[in-house]
């Protein structure tokens, strides 16, 4: 009897020992798949940004050996509060043209002059923004992604960017969150008259 005692109670523990060491790698591994899944999407992020093209107007650009190129010291930092544009001759805007700054992040039309949005991880860009903002303002084309806010103005083009699925603006929204941090407040757009 006493050996069948002893026997349940080593099966017992071995029961315990191996339900609780099932039990940690379970937590460890759902941990790690959430992070693997938070990389994916960034990584996923990084690669639609690339391609789509947020550098040609959300990075300033400096002239290179062949033309402009993006300043990637400023990158996603929109139209730099530093770099005022001159006189515009908006003279030009009868005739059917539009203008664009020389770093090629203000643009001026019968909209009046915009300036590319800091879109940088910094709390004067996206930083502080819900995923929720990031939504709205890619398929409402709302200012700042602010529900009843102004809309956002040309050449944003948001219509393009509205039809990407959720996980795809999902994936932008982390990768541009985790960029490098560039604080720069981007000038109020203007009316023509105010030119």
């Amino acid at each position: 009897m006493k050996k069948i005692l002893l026997t349940v109670a080593g099966l017992a523990a071995i029961v315990a020992i191996t339900a609780i060491a099932c039990q940690a790698p379970v937590t460890d591994s759902k941990a790690a798949e959430t992070t693997a899944t938070a990389e994916d999407a960034v990584k996923r992020g990084e690669y639609l940004v690339n391609t789509i093209g947020c550098d040609d107007c959300h990075t300033p650009k400096k002239m290179g050996a062949h033309g402009p190129e993006p300043d990637m010291e400023f990158r996603f930092a929109g139209h730099l509060a530093t770099q005022p544009i001159g006189p515009i001759d908006t003279s030009v805007l009868s005739k059917g043209w539009l203008l664009f700054g020389p770093s090629l992040t203000a643009a001026v039309g019968p909209w009046g002059v915009s300036y590319a949005a800091n879109i940088s991880g910094d709390s004067t860009g996206i930083g502080a923004w819900t995923e929720e903002q990031f939504f709205r303002a890619m398929r409402e084309g709302k200012y700042k992604g602010l529900e009843g806010g102004r809309p956002m103005l040309p050449p944003m083009p948001w219509p393009n960017f509205a039809k990407l699925k959720d996980d795809d603006l999902r994936a932008i929204f982390l990768y541009l969150k985790a960029s490098k941090p560039i604080n720069n407040v981007v000038p109020a757009p203007k009316q023509l008259s105010a030119l």
